[in-house]
């Protein structure tokens, strides 16, 4: 009986040394991505962590999403694991995640303003080893917002016009208007007479508080300002205190106090307002060429919708033919990724920002910053926009102005629509946060 045992135990335990050396060999070749270790070869996944702002449902959020299902199927060792933060929030957890330095592996970002802190923290990986990729495609000027000091530091994937006005043809012509207003005396008359006629003049959605400082202060301050005025405050040759500025303050004031606005404004974010327009609840609404796809392309009442620049004011400094533009969407790669990971990461980055992702994108009615014959079948509402926008850029306040004063901007231009300041005062407290800047 004890020898019977003994084998029992000895055939146990040559089982388990077995079973042991099986699960060890399994393991290694199942290494876990995260830790960098092994090759990138088929036998391996390599997890890539992206955080994109891409959650609405804009025509080229779902292009972008698309893009990175077609390069997990084209390489099944490589998983793209999204972070999707809403547009409102998702720069305040970039700034976070850049101040702890854990960065996502792949971000999208922002040039100027947004850009410059990512890149003296040494966050980013410069790609100029990747530029060939792109050299036939993509003009200088469509790259020089992500370059800082010769080096490249991130791909855009569109350029992006955030002030233009939306407007319906019909509810125009009910109050005697054929065409857009060209002066601005004209568009407070239209204001009035929507008003008159029981219409909501324009749909705003404040409530992610970008809309009113990005869109309305980025194009109508140009129209008082001009264009190199938001540079001048940087360089301490202008301040928010001017004239010209207060006086674009001014105007959002004017809007609100003649009820130009949807009283909910402040409780409605940036699709509902977009809704509240298709929906025939508002005359107009102001936002960017993206939600065009929305407004007009996909919509079969899309004719009836007009598009338009906000209109001269008299004396203002600005060109009414700009728009407020900026190259958008730029595709950055971590610094300091492990070799396989980082090759990944450009793998990824040469598939999903390509000639291909344009010509879709364009195809859909996006403006694209690329050299790219457009498509055919491409929306015939590109071409409008394409025109409507070719009188040459102004900035977009967003992306030249440190964040930090952009809130002071935002929570101001609430209160104010509030009443709870004014725009002398609000031109005040954006100085001064600059000024504490300093």
């Amino acid at each position: 009986m004890k020898t019977r045992n003994r084998s029992r135990k000895t055939l146990m335990l040559g089982l388990l040394a077995a079973l042991t050396l099986f699960v060890a060999a399994c393991g290694s070749n199942n290494t876990d991505s995260t830790s960098g270790a092994g090759d990138s070869g088929a036998s391996q996944t390599i997890t890539l962590n992206m955080m994109h702002p891409w959650t609405t449902p804009n025509v080229d959020n779902e292009i972008y999403k698309e893009r990175i299902a077609e390069f997990e199927k084209q390489h099944p060792n490589i998983v793209i694991k999204q972070d999707g933060v809403p547009s409102a929030q998702y720069k305040t957890k970039l700034r976070t995640l850049a101040a702890a330095n854990n960065l996502a592996d792949i971000n999208v970002i922002w040039p100027g303003a947004d850009l410059e802190p990512l890149v003296a923290g040494d966050l980013l990986q410069p790609i100029n080893n990747l530029m060939d990729n792109w050299g036939t495609i993509l003009p200088e000027y469509a790259l020089s917002g992500f370059n800082v000091d010769g080096q490249q530091y991130a791909i855009p994937t569109k350029q992006n016009f955030v002030d233009i006005i939306y407007y319906n043809k019909e509810m125009f012509a009910q109050v005697g208007y054929d065409k857009f207003p060209e002066t601005y005396d004209e568009f407070i008359d239209v204001i009035t007479k929507l008003k008159e006629a029981g219409i909501t003049p324009i749909s705003l959605g404040n409530k992610e508080q970008w809309p009113l400082q990005s869109t309305y202060v980025s194009g109508i301050g140009d129209r008082f300002t001009g264009s190199d005025f938001l540079p001048a405050v940087l360089e301490g040759k202008a301040k928010f205190t001017d004239p010209e500025f207060v006086k674009a303050l001014a105007v959002i004031d004017e809007l609100t106090k003649l009820g130009a606005f949807n009283t909910d404004a402040n409780n409605m974010d940036s699709v509902q307002s977009q809704d509240y327009l298709i929906q025939g609840k508002a005359a107009m609404h102001i936002s960017s060429a993206t939600v065009d796809g929305r407004i007009r392309m996909n919509n079969e009442e899309g004719d009836k919708y007009g598009i338009a620049l906000f209109p001269s004011v008299e004396g203002g400094k600005g060109d009414p033919k700009k728009s407020s533009g900026i190259m958008q969407f730029g595709i950055g790669i971590k610094s300091g990724l492990d070799e396989q990971k980082l090759q990944a990461a450009e793998e990824f980055l040469k598939f999903f920002v390509s000639e291909d992702l344009y010509k879709e994108l364009a195809r859909n009615g996006v403006v694209v910053p690329a050299k790219i014959e457009v498509p055919e079948d491409a929306s015939p509402y590109l071409k409008e926009m394409l025109a409507l926008t070719s009188g040459g850029m102004s900035p977009v306040f967003d992306a030249l102005i440190p964040t930090q004063v952009v809130d002071v901007l935002q929570n101001g231009l609430q209160a104010m629509m509030m009443g709870r300041t004014t725009p002398e005062k609000l031109a005040e407290d954006v100085q001064k946060a600059l000024d504490d800047m300093n």
